[in-house]
């Protein structure tokens, strides 16, 4: 005779759900398997990558990633989780903090980071150029952001010039960097002479305002600027008082 089983239903145990593969759960439209999947201490480094490559990936499923230590050790999953569009800013930005150089490099010129997220990474390596080597600060004034290469353009000559030649810089920088006290006159005299800067009317109107432009220069620009204008920019400009006399009587002559 068989015998019947007296166990309470209550008490009876329900079958252990199944748990899915790791490659598949980091593939899966399911929350809680895309959070175990951050969560997993045994996540490989290109399994994480494969997750962090998600663009659809939600921010607390980010965050888990970022609590997981063992993840966290592959400089590759830190950078592409510093640079998803939706990771939350209080993950993001103290990540960043911690790059080198170059990876810092990298944050600010991914087309998917947030534009508040760039500018943590440049102002934080903006901060740290004074402690780059002079090849590295080569290499950031042909390639970093425009920012970079702007704050770069009060850096030694070598520098300078290779920044003037990044093809991200624009004119906002180059006219702050030209009106700083500490601009140089070889940084004056490059911009002024320069195929692209010195046609640029915001900047030629910069050049006017500092020390160490060349009277040929400054003839040639102000001339390009009506006499109302040139008058009020040489009123706050620094250029040697026989300059702006020169300029004055220039702009008379051609009033009459």
């Amino acid at each position: 005779m068989t015998e019947k089983n007296t166990q309470p239903e209550s008490t009876r145990k329900e079958p252990a759900p199944s748990v899915m593969p790791l490659p598949d759960a980091i593939h899966s439209a399911e929350h809680s398997e895309l959070l175990r999947a951050a969560a997993d201490p045994t996540l490989t480094g290109d399994l994480a990558l494969a997750l962090l490559k998600r663009i659809d990936l939600p921010g607390d499923v980010l965050e888990q990633f970022s609590r997981n230590r063992n993840a966290l050790k592959m400089r590759k999953a830190k950078i592409a989780l510093a640079c998803h569009p939706h990771t939350p800013r209080h993950v993001s930005v103290p990540l960043i903090r911690q790059f080198f150089t170059f990876d810092l490099m990298k944050v600010a010129l991914s087309p998917v980071v947030p534009g508040d997220v760039k500018l943590t990474a440049d102002e934080t390596l903006i901060s740290r150029l004074k402690t780059v080597t002079l090849g590295e600060r080569l290499a950031l004034a042909r390639q970093a952001s425009g920012r970079i290469a702007g704050a770069l353009l009060l850096d030694e000559n070598r520098v300078m010039r290779a920044a003037l030649e990044n093809s991200r810089l624009t004119e906002a920088p180059v006219v702050h960097a030209v009106l700083k006290q500490a601009a140089s006159q070889a940084l004056i005299q490059a911009v002024s002479s320069h195929a692209k800067w010195s046609y640029r009317r915001d900047v030629q109107v910069a050049l006017l305002r500092t020390g160490h432009l060349s009277l040929a220069r400054a003839l040639k620009f102000a001339r390009e600027i009506a006499p109302p204008q040139l008058r009020e920019i040489l009123n706050t400009s620094r250029l040697p008082a026989k300059i702006k006399q020169q300029l004055l009587r220039e702009t008379a002559k051609s009033e009459k």
